[in-house]
């Protein structure tokens, strides 16, 4: 087996190699574009990624693991319907937190180089579909797009989503269009790693569940036409290996469920059963929002965060996507290029159906299943509107998409994440971490965060690293868990801050409290507390 395994890896390198051999300009067109995506997502990344409590969270449950071999069943927490992903997440980031000798900026590099990856499958799957041109249209719009570099740049379990949301897209093309149906095993687990990401990753189901239905019909018509009996073998041999695989990922989080009376599972339940004013059970009611969220879901991610541009861009989309369809109805399209547009017009359509059915205010993030399904879009239809026109028609197109390629690279470079000041989150962590350890005398203390969006998780990694005596309060165990002092970071303006009197559960189970000490470390004010006598 292993000798296999290292003879298909020398093949696949041998026709790399080939390959690049005869395409030497594409080849250094695409490698240019993949240096830019690494540059823009790799820069400074210790500066610039996200570090607050998810974060530290996240980094605190895999150094348990790795440091006291804690297993983990359950993933992180969603911000509705108190619902838990599956933890697939974390072992995916343990090796690199492990390599990065437990520093938090191991797997936020994990996450921009699956970005990178992520602009290589951009760039191969259109290029496959539409051509060579329409792969380096979209990879590079792709590679530079403000909204995309934000969330490569940081470890948070939705960033790893267009990775594998792309995957199963691909994997589902070869099982269905190129009849490959091992692939369909690299489709459930790709699902199950979209899944585990985050739950919007449900609203692919619907398109993985059609284009099995559409392959199996395929089957049982070939059964009836003619023998092929190892095709059909092969078929529900990989279904029921991709399903048992699926299902093995799963498990953890259901052994969870299992073992907590089916929590999770009822939090589900409650979500689209009850809670109407987060998500609508009417399927009809997505279709007037459908427009508006295409347009919103262009402007940030396709022109750079710009509204008025994003409209423009949508009509543009519109305007070709009907000439697309008028292709289609007089045959235009190449068979292969007619199936490619209908994989992508499913998932863009049922990705719209699902967001018009939340009636939330939807974050960028949450686009994160489809992120790359507009660049590829735009590098397929911009490739077929020039070449499937007569000169004159064609010659307003390639000025058109020209036009509007160059507008869209100008605006996503002058919004580019690097242009500004890095935040600077994780330098800050630690510089108060040290402060806080510090100030306790090597004494035990509670800790407690005052902010609008943040928690203890990240102070509280650096505090578990380095072996400080900080106790969470148990309110079961009051006696036990409560310290003589607590230490208060306030990261809202001080006059709203009132750490002794604050409502939160980490400051009023300490009890009564006076100020003993007060410190500012990098615009951040540090309250000691400790009990009134």
């Amino acid at each position: 087996m292993i000798k296999n395994l290292i003879a298909n890896y020398q093949l696949l390198i041998t026709k790399i190699i080939n390959w690049i051999k005869k395409n030497r300009w594409e080849a250094f067109w695409l490698a240019l574009i993949l240096l830019i995506a690494a540059y823009f997502r790799i820069y400074k990344i210790d500066e610039y990624m996200t570090f607050l409590g998810d974060e530290g969270r996240d980094v605190i449950v895999v150094r348990r693991l790795l440091v006291n071999f804690d297993p983990i069943l359950v993933g992180p927490g969603t911000s509705i319907g108190n619902m838990y992903l599956g933890p697939l997440y974390y072992y995916l980031i343990a090796p690199f937190l492990l390599l990065s000798n437990f520093s938090p900026v191991g797997p936020a590099v994990m996450v921009a180089l699956l970005g990178v990856a992520t602009v290589f499958l951009v760039w191969f799957i259109t290029r496959n579909w539409f051509g060579k041109y329409a792969g380096f249209i979209a990879s590079l719009l792709y590679s530079i797009s403000p909204v995309v570099i934000t969330y490569s740049k940081s470890s948070w379990n939705p960033n790893i989503m267009p990775f594998f949301s792309l995957l199963i897209i691909w994997s589902l093309w070869k099982f269905w269009y190129e009849k490959k149906y091992g692939w369909f095993i690299v489709t459930m687990i790709s699902f199950a790693f979209t899944l585990q990401s985050h739950y919007l990753g449900l609203l692919l189901a619907p398109v993985l569940g059609l284009f099995w239905i559409i392959t199996f019909l395929k089957i049982i018509k070939l059964k009836l036409i003619v023998n092929r009996k190892s095709e059909i073998k092969n078929f529900r041999k990989s279904t029921a290996i991709g399903l048992i695989l699926f299902l093995l990922l799963m498990s953890p989080l259901v052994f969870f469920d299992a073992r907590h009376g089916w929590r999770n599972f009822s939090a589900i339940e409650r979500f689209f059963t009850e809670r109407q004013t987060t998500v609508s059970a009417r399927p009809w009611t997505a279709f007037p929002k459908m427009g508006s969220i295409f347009e919103d879901s262009l402007a940030r991610l396709v022109a750079g965060k710009d509204n008025l541009l994003g409209k423009r861009v949508s009509f543009l989309y519109y305007l070709s996507g009907g000439v697309i369809i008028l292709f289609f109805l007089k045959r235009k399209l190449e068979s292969k290029q007619k199936c490619a547009f209908l994989l992508l017009f499913t998932w863009i359509f049922f990705a719209l159906v699902g967001l018009g059915l939340y009636k939330q205010h939807i974050y960028d993030h949450y686009y994160g299943f489809f992120f790359t399904a507009p660049f590829i879009l735009f590098g397929g239809i911009s490739k077929n509107l020039m070449n499937k026109t007569n000169i004159f028609i064609r010659s307003l197109w390639f000025i058109g998409f020209g036009l509007a390629g160059l507008i869209l690279v100008i605006s996503n470079l002058k919004e580019n994440p690097i242009k500004y000041p890095p935040n600077m989150q994780l330098q800050r962590t630690i510089q108060i971490s040290k402060k806080v350890i510090e100030e306790s005398k090597s004494k035990e203390f509670n800790f407690a965060v005052i902010a609008e969006r943040n928690y203890e998780g990240a102070y509280q990694y650096f505090f578990e690293k380095w072996k400080a005596p900080f106790r969470v309060i148990d309110p079961q165990r009051l006696n036990e868990t409560i310290t003589k002092q607590l230490f208060v970071i306030c990261e809202v303006p001080e006059e709203k801050c009132d750490p002794t009197h604050n409502p939160k559960a980490e400051i009023a189970n300490f009890g009564w409290s006076e100020i003993v000490g007060r410190w500012e470390e990098d615009g951040l004010v540090i309250y000691k507390l400790v009990h009134t006598k």
